[in-house]
């Protein structure tokens, strides 16, 4: 049996990426907010940009806003995806066939979440937000060819679901 733990490692990154973005949706007031089990809520948690935004986040609703909300929104959907298709999916099948997690590409998704949470709208926000993106990307793809050589209805299935995630992130 393969051990599990590079891709525990990574499942845990990219909660806390998805936490990350869930929390930046709700203080733009863009989210139903941090929704997914295990996340962060209660009367004491003061996100930390709020004070900065609150000014900031009601402003008129732009095209602009709204492509970026949208941008946003796919990434927390896609990212949400992916950690439910590693955990239900790709968890047993990597106890019953080894395959290679590319942990660095976690690592770095979760660190671009965490920096984006911390700007304000505007050019680097949409950097930072174009490259979650791109990385979410990568690491769906980098899984999808880990699983190519695994001969199993339980791989075509974890591919499938894969290859969904990919459709609902199309390059902006």
């Amino acid at each position: 049996m393969a051990s599990p733990a590079p891709l525990v490692a990574s499942i845990s990154h990219q909660m806390v990426a998805l936490q990350t973005l869930q929390l930046l949706q709700q203080e733009w007031g863009w989210g139903d907010g941090p929704s997914a089990p295990g996340s962060p809520r209660g009367p004491d948690h003061v996100p930390v940009a709020q004070a900065r935004r609150s000014a900031r986040d009601r402003g008129p609703c732009t095209l602009a806003r709204m492509a970026m909300r949208s941008a946003l929104a796919r990434v927390v959907d896609s990212t949400s995806e992916l950690v439910s298709v590693e955990q239900t999916l790709l968890g047993p099948l990597q106890q019953e066939r080894p395959f290679p997690i590319h942990l660095k590409d976690s690592v770095e998704f979760r660190n671009i979440c965490s920096h984006l949470a911390l700007q304000i709208e505007g050019q680097q926000f949409d950097r930072d937000l174009n490259a979650a993106h791109q990385c979410l990307k990568t690491i769906v793809k980098k899984l999808i060819q880990s699983l190519t050589n695994l001969p199993s209805d339980a791989h075509v299935v974890a591919c499938a679901s894969l290859r969904q995630i990919l459709q609902n992130l199309p390059d902006v």
